[in-house]
């Protein structure tokens, strides 16, 4: 148990997508702009991220190691499409806000870096818990950026007014050049934090 749970835990912190890899960049730029963006992008790369590892290692031994890397992407990209149709049919306001950015999931570096350097190489079991932990650690990345941006920059937090009519929004957090300064705090932040408690 103890093997599953490190598994799972490396993702949130000691591997974080985000915060320590530098993993998935693009959709974390481009869609925190609100916590609900953020935590619809993280939810539907965990959902994604997941499944694709399960069915990676369990088809592991029969997938030629030629042609590994298009059969991982064939897995993921089926379940890209999935996630896809059900956010148009069940989200669409949602599903308009992420634009693009959910199809691109199939080309995730996190979620290709997954199949290839875990589910590939281990059993079910443990491929689905490093899935969960990775996914959540870029959920939980993505939903702070977003909430720092959408508080500052439109003083609400998942749509809700968190201040009177004299507040001032900071435009400099809504627009993209925001996202940047918002994350390179974050990473300077927790750089320190692993070194202070020397998280390794």
């Amino acid at each position: 148990m103890n093997l599953y749970l490190q598994d799972f835990s490396k993702g949130i912190l000691k591997e974080n997508p985000i915060f320590r890899q530098l993993l998935g960049c693009c959709p974390t730029l481009a869609v925190t702009t609100l916590a609900v963006n953020g935590l619809g992008m993280g939810l539907a790369a965990t959902a994604v991220l997941v499944c694709s590892n399960v069915v990676i290692s369990s088809l592991r031994r029969f997938i030629p190691e030629r042609i590994r890397i298009p059969c991982y992407i064939v897995v993921i990209a089926t379940f890209v499409t999935v996630i896809d149709m059900l956010l148009k049919a069940f989200q669409p306001g949602l599903y308009n806000a992420l634009g693009v950015f959910v199809p691109l999931i199939v080309v995730n570096c996190i979620i290709l870096g997954r199949a290839e350097a875990f589910a590939g190489k281990r059993p079910v079991i443990r491929s689905l818990f490093d899935g969960l932990g990775m996914g959540l650690g870029f959920t939980l990345a993505l939903l702070i950026i977003s909430t720092i941006r959408e508080i500052a920059g439109q003083g609400s937090f998942f749509g809700i007014q968190l201040f009177g009519a004299a507040f001032e929004p900071m435009q400099l957090f809504a627009a993209p050049s925001g996202a940047f300064i918002v994350m390179g705090l974050l990473l300077a932040l927790t750089n320190i934090i692993y070194k202070r408690f020397s998280i390794e």
